[in-house]
């Protein structure tokens, strides 16, 4: 037991030593956080959208002014005619822009605002379909109301985005922990001062195991608190299942790179394995935008990758999403099992000093 304390607090500095490990293990999470965060704060919504209102001279306005005051916007700004409107909305004085001449109901757009345009086009149907309802002296049959469906946090983009990076960072950690750092040390030539002595391979990847648990700990902690701090991001966390989720998918991420280093015979090339790896399912997870807008293909494709459902774990353990507890616990297990059985399994084959 002493000797594995040793073997874990050198492996410890090893890694605080690692400026790449440092880099992408705790920089790269906070670094999107903060860089999504600042890009998104001002995304569109009810509350926040500003509408500029012009009604013209002789057309009658009052229900169409109701109708506005009841759709729950940020703002109503009133202009004289159609083309200071227009000139508003292009200056961005106001988000979007309504024009109602007595017979027609013209809404106004700003094309360089593509993302937006979405809400506020959604908004724009709402306006109008209730509009035409309060010219036909009727009113809506019913009343909508929104419910997240995962529990309490606020399902927006950056709130789903948040624990996906979380779960991403568990993958680099765990893939890079192998495929980068053990491969390195073999490139180096330190494993030949390890295997004269009387460490066992699993001795090994058992201290690397530990160090990266502790290290991810951290990171998801920190990138936590910076998210909820900086940007108000609402989280109910499951500590628990937290825990259990962080332990299972640290170590099957590390069985994973395990694979990685054993069936390549270039050191270096298990790392750039990895990192190619871990970058297409970056992509096709679902961690930067939804997978319901993929192809079906590639819906096929993302539904089989481990992150995709490390990344609905991650997010159901944060209160983002709901997902039923058997499936929670079977991703736990599969990761936990598959992770335990690769690392002693493969431990001889890549912790070995010999083998190029």
């Amino acid at each position: 037991m002493k000797a594995f304390r040793a073997l874990v607090a050198n492996e410890f500095l090893v890694f605080l030593r690692d400026k790449a490990a440092l880099t992408f293990t705790i920089l790269f999470p906070l670094l999107f956080i903060v860089l999504f965060g600042f890009l998104m704060a001002g995304g569109a919504s009810t509350e926040t959208t500003r509408l500029g209102l012009a009604i013209a001279p002789g057309a009658d306005g009052t229900r169409l002014d109701a109708v506005v005051a009841g759709s729950g916007l940020a703002g109503v700004e009133r202009y004289a005619g159609a083309r200071e409107l227009q000139e508003a909305v292009e200056g961005r004085d106001v988000d979007f822009g309504a024009s109602w001449d007595g017979t027609t109901l013209t809404f106004v757009y700003d094309v360089r605002r593509t993302q937006e345009n979405f809400t506020y086009k959604e908004l724009a149907r709402g306006i109008a379909a209730r509009f035409d309802l309060a010219n036909q002296g009727r009113h809506p049959l019913l009343d909508a109301r929104s419910i997240v469906e995962g529990g309490e946090a606020e399902a927006d983009w950056f709130t789903l985005v948040v624990p996906g990076i979380l779960a991403f960072s568990i993958l680099s950690a765990g893939l890079f922990a192998v495929a980068g750092h053990v491969t390195a040390m073999k490139q180096r030539r330190l494993l030949e001062r390890f295997v004269v002595t009387p460490m066992r391979p699993t001795a090994l990847l058992a201290a690397v195991v530990v160090v990266r648990l502790a290290v991810v700990f951290f990171s998801t902690l920190v990138t936590l608190a910076v998210a909820m701090a900086l940007f108000r991001v609402a989280f109910h966390v499951d500590w628990l299942a937290y825990v259990a989720f962080l332990v299972a998918a640290t170590v099957g991420t590390m069985g994973l790179g395990t694979i990685f280093s054993f069936l390549v015979r270039q050191p270096s090339s298990a790392s750039n394995l990895a990192n190619v790896v871990s970058m297409l399912m970056m992509f096709l997870a679902g961690i930067y935008y939804p997978i319901e807008v993929m192809p079906a293909a590639l819906r096929t494709v993302s539904r089989a990758l481990p992150l995709t459902h490390m990344a609905d774990a991650m997010r159901y353990v944060t209160g983002v999403m709901d997902m039923s507890p058997l499936r929670f616990w079977v991703i736990c297990g599969v990761f936990f099992v598959g992770g335990a059985a690769l690392l002693p399994a493969l431990a001889h084959y890549v912790v070995r000093a010999d083998r190029r």
